[in-house]
């Protein structure tokens, strides 16, 4: 599964902020068509009326954080074959071992540029 300009990317964010660097960040990398979401259940309503080809998600978020959000992806059947990066302040190895076992595609860990994005969004395309 290749990712093009064309692709849809939902980045779920609670702090705006965040999501501007990421979103600019995807744009550099030539991303065009990028929606976000403030927490988790914005999130899945968002998935649940398009197809994204890519979740950008922060773990630490009210109410529903990035980590309950892709237990509720992965267990949805029209949803859990979507390509999932978490992205977290945090590199605490029992959270990268819980992600992993949700069905986390890759892993983020802030600060990070467009290259540590293109490196993980091409791994999870398998293209790297």
């Amino acid at each position: 599964m290749a990712f093009d300009a064309g692709t849809s990317i939902l980045v779920v964010d609670d702090y705006q902020t965040m999501v501007r660097i990421i979103r600019n960040l995807l744009k550099q990398l030539g991303f065009e068509n990028v929606d976000e979401a403030s927490d988790g259940s914005e999130a899945l309503a968002k998935m649940r009326e398009k197809r994204y080809g890519l979740i950008i998600s922060d773990w630490n978020m009210q109410p529903m954080t990035g980590y309950e959000l892709l237990k509720q992806v992965r267990a949805d059947r029209e949803l859990h074959s979507t390509p999932f990066i978490m992205v977290t302040a945090e590199s605490k190895t029992e959270n990268v071992i819980a992600a992993k076992r949700a069905g986390v595609n890759n892993y983020i860990v802030k600060p990070f540029n467009a290259q540590t994005l293109k490196a993980k969004i091409d791994a999870v395309a398998g293209t790297s």
